[in-house]
């Protein structure tokens, strides 16, 4: 491969400088993704076309000069590959028709295949055809509990009363659904790596709401469960808000920790150790500074997390309305960084 920074930094290896991408890269940034998406007009039209998936894929790779490609995709296209089909409403997100309230509904999710799933796998080999082994492309999966939050909750939601009323009422239940989904996101990620996946990343956006003690009841192992099935490929846990979380996610089988811009980059460097490497963590907010204040904020970041085991990224997506002159600052400041070193003594 052309530029293998971050498969080398993922595995443990020592690279010339560090590798930088950005969660939501493959969107609402770019001018030529907007147009595109008003041209169709829909998001699951869009995540469900190979050839459009594969084009707003490689949009970023020339326009932001970015050390890796992630597929165009979503989290909830597992459910409903499983039979829980969602809908996109404007200004709301996502949100599911019917929810998950009891044991038959359970009963009547399928644990789904690569069939289920077969637009996303298209996909993936199209773009690994047009990269040319330019760069990495990673694949991605919602985590089980984030998928089961949207699951029971039907949409978005700032407390998640149903989803984690389920976890202390009906925890064998809540043990069943996470099963299932678990279950399916194995076959989903297996499948992307088959089809040319360099990396994979797990998504616990909602991982923050859980106390510590039901994150390791009811999410941690099943994520754990992911990272050991995928074999040599690597793995990346990105469990946003989850500080109270770091030190047990870099004990299980997964190659690279994400952050959040919430934790603090120097703790989290002692908590995981050298066990993992860490992804992340600047602030959204900060590429809509001038570029003085990008570069600053840019460079205290790389400094505190040190010279190895680092890969950069915002510390969650992009926002849409992030000036792009203000993500290729960010982007360029990262590739030619040069660490400050101690004046030498004589």
């Amino acid at each position: 491969m052309e530029n293998d920074l971050l498969l080398r930094v993922a595995r443990g290896e020592v690279a010339e400088r560090k590798p930088v991408w950005l969660m939501r890269q493959a969107g609402r940034i770019l001018p030529q993704y907007r147009k595109l998406s008003e041209q169709v007009g829909n998001f699951i039209t869009m995540v469900k076309t190979p050839e459009i998936a594969c084009e707003v894929t490689l949009q970023p790779v020339d326009e932001l000069g970015v050390d890796a490609a992630i597929i165009f995709s979503d989290i909830l296209v597992i459910p409903e590959a499983m039979g829980l089909p969602y809908e996109m409403e404007k200004n709301k997100g996502p949100v599911f028709p019917k929810v998950i309230t009891s044991a038959a509904d359970i009963d009547q999710l399928r644990i789904a295949d690569e069939s289920g799933v077969g637009y996303t796998i298209e996909a993936i080999k199209l773009v690994k055809r047009e990269l040319h082994q330019k760069i990495p492309l990673i694949g991605f999966a919602g985590a089980p509990w984030t998928i089961f939050a949207y699951m029971v909750e039907g949409s978005g939601s700032k407390t998640f009363t149903h989803a984690k009323s389920m976890l202390y009422a009906q925890p064998q239940l809540a043990h069943r659904l996470l099963h299932k989904i678990t279950q399916s996101t194995i076959h989903y990620l297996k499948a992307q790596i088959q089809a040319g996946a360099d990396l994979v990343q797990i998504f616990d956006t909602w991982a923050g709401i859980l106390s510590p003690q039901q994150y390791r009841q009811f999410a941690l192992p099943y994520i754990s469960q992911i990272c050991a099935a995928m074999g040599q490929t690597p793995v990346t846990v990105f469990a946003k808000g989850a500080v109270f979380a770091l030190q047990d996610i870099a004990r299980i089988p997964c190659n690279v920790v994400g952050l959040d811009w919430t934790i603090d980059r120097r703790y989290a460097r002692q908590v995981t150790g050298n066990k993992v490497a860490l992804q992340g963590n600047l602030d959204p907010c900060v590429l809509f500074a001038d570029k003085t204040v990008i570069e600053k904020e840019t460079k205290q970041m790389l400094a505190e997390f040190g010279p190895i085991g680092h890969i950069v990224n915002l510390g969650h997506g992009v926002y849409p309305d992030t000036p792009l002159d203000g993500v290729k600052c960010f982007i360029d400041t990262v590739k030619s960084y040069q660490p400050e070193l101690p004046p030498l003594t004589t």
